[in-house]
């Protein structure tokens, strides 16, 4: 990259940062990661993608930080952090973000944009990315990438609202550094649209896995669990429409056809509920609900699958 690249922030080094920064920063660009946890052994062993699409991935002497205070303003900030953060992440991004910055939210469910959005400079664009992949974190700076990895984009505020054509070159600009690091990644013209068509995936497969400790492959192996699987993705379907975002009608089935291509894979919210970690019931559950709620659609499935998740941790007082 020249010397005018612009600089790239990342916020939440796990799995989708971590993937996604390490790449960014092998095809040459100004990447620098802010860490908590996990920043003595980055410092010592660097960053490592163990990949099954790209081999293994080592990142030797990443630019990382402890604290954000320490870390220089970025053009882009890609947040990578678990939508469960975001109330402490919001004052961190608007302390990083440099005139004009583009913050890209790469994380799971509905409304996490709406969230961060009054905590940011008028100045500031917010887009919204929505990962497909599967990848997950098994050590400290360690990422395990099984499949995928494209992003779709979708602008959702900030100076160029209501400019189309301003709006296409910013995701543009992010989809060409994607595409340059080796990520697939296109636009969306509508990030609603998109947030809706992940969760179609993301409501069955991250719930009943936590719930039954199954992967992908179990879940879809079963007739009777891939029956609910379906339903549920017909329910979100169903709300997404009389939200104005139309899926096509054979959506459910090609999501069910390419999980089974897939190799077995666990979902983060698996990962999430045997770690004790907070889930992101709020983001893929209570905000759709809620946003379907208000049309007079109900979800009946998927409210269930809710108030199971909300049972679970408070049992585990995750």
């Amino acid at each position: 990259m020249s010397a005018v690249s612009p600089r790239i922030g990342i916020i939440g080094t796990g799995a989708i940062g971590g993937f996604y920064g390490l790449m960014l920063a092998r095809a040459g660009y100004d990447v620098h990661f802010l860490l908590r946890s996990e920043y003595a052994a980055v410092c010592e062993r660097g960053l490592q993608v163990n990949s099954a699409v790209h081999g293994t991935l080592q990142l030797e002497r990443p630019q990382v930080y402890r604290d954000a205070a320490q870390m220089p303003a970025c053009d882009w900030l890609l947040v990578g952090a678990k939508s469960t953060s975001n109330e402490a992440l919001a004052p961190i991004i608007a302390q990083l973000a440099a005139p004009d910055c583009k913050v890209v939210v790469l994380q799971n469910g509905l409304g996490v944009e709406d969230a961060i959005r009054p905590f940011l400079p008028d100045t500031v664009h917010l887009l919204g990315g929505l990962c497909a992949i599967c990848a997950h974190r098994s050590a400290p700076g360690v990422v395990e990438h099984q499949a995928l990895g494209g992003v779709n984009l979708g602008y959702h505020s900030g100076p160029a609202g209501g400019d189309e054509q301003a709006q296409l070159a910013l995701l543009n600009a992010m989809v060409e550094m994607f595409r340059q690091a080796g990520v697939d990644s296109s636009p969306m013209p509508s990030l609603a649209q998109a947030r809706w068509m992940k969760l179609v995936w993301n409501v069955p497969f991250n719930g009943l896995s936590a719930l039954l400790d199954a992967g992908t492959e179990s879940l879809l192996s079963s007739d009777h669990s891939r029956a609910q699987v379906k339903a549920i993705m017909q329910e979100v379907c169903t709300a997404a429409h009389a939200l104005g975002c139309s899926l096509p009608e054979d959506f459910p089935e090609k999501l069910l056809m390419g999980t089974a291509r897939m190799p077995d894979y666990l979902p983060s919210m698996y990962h999430d509920r045997f770690q004790n970690r907070p889930m992101e019931l709020e983001a893929i559950y209570a905000a759709p609900l809620a946003a379907a709620a208000q049309t007079g659609v109900s979800m009946p499935r998927t409210e269930m699958l809710y108030h199971l998740l909300r049972f679970l941790e408070q049992r585990t007082g995750g």
